[in-house]
């Protein structure tokens, strides 16, 4: 005779996107992704006043509180960890000393797994510059970054011709020398790029999302 289960549901991985939209599938998505690939329950949400998420410094100066606010919010909720969605990091050691949950910045993560498969590592991302907190933990293994052409924003990601000028970018890295591809927007996971690139160019590209859903993995729920 089996016996009923009594342990309590696990709780959840707070994600936190920092594009703001009304169509909570498309807020879930990347905490979907997580789900899927790792088993490990999320909630998904995004902060106010950001259609097009965090594309330049003034955008990430103003996301900065928002992030802090709904972390807090969703540790108070129960989450047992925390996922900004974003490659820039933004807030992360704000927000790391304002909950008493592990963080993890969707950029770093991706650097760190990065560093796991190559030597010189490219940067794909939608500045012109790869995002600090990425070239800190990359040091010396950082190769050359690249933005997809008519790509300023995550939103023109979206665009018809998106996923070209993002094969058509990273192919550059890959002919500069690049041996891995690091995918410095989380926007790229949206649009699921990675295995046409994977595909196209035939080295590892590290998705942000991913790598901080594996980091997220190595929590257990307490």
């Amino acid at each position: 005779m089996s016996v009923p289960s009594s342990a309590a549901p696990a709780r959840p991985i707070g994600v936190i996107r920092v594009l703001t939209s009304d169509d909570e599938a498309a807020v879930a998505t990347h905490g979907r992704v997580i789900e899927e690939r790792y088993g490990l329950p999320t909630v998904s949400r995004c902060i106010p006043d950001q259609p097009h998420g965090i594309h330049d410094d003034a955008s990430e100066a103003r996301a900065e509180p928002k992030i802090v606010a709904l972390a807090q919010e969703l540790a108070g909720a129960g989450a047992r960890a925390l996922i900004i969605s974003c490659a820039a990091d933004p807030a992360l050691q704000e927000t790391r000393q304002a909950v008493g949950i592990p963080v993890i910045g969707a950029g770093s993560a991706a650097a760190a797994v990065a560093l796991g498969l190559g030597r010189r590592v490219g940067v794909l991302g939608i500045r012109d510059e790869a995002p600090p907190a990425v070239r800190a933990v990359l040091g010396d293994h950082f190769t050359a970054s690249a933005r997809p052409r008519g790509v300023h924003r995550t939103t023109d990601l979206l665009a018809p011709e998106g996923p070209a000028a993002v094969l058509e970018a990273a192919a550059g890295l890959v002919e500069s020398g690049a041996d891995t591809l690091l995918l410095a927007c989380t926007g790229l996971n949206t649009i699921g790029v990675r295995p046409l690139l994977e595909r196209r160019l035939g080295v590892p590209v590290v998705d942000p999302v991913l790598a901080a859903g594996l980091l997220a993995s190595y929590r257990d729920d307490d």
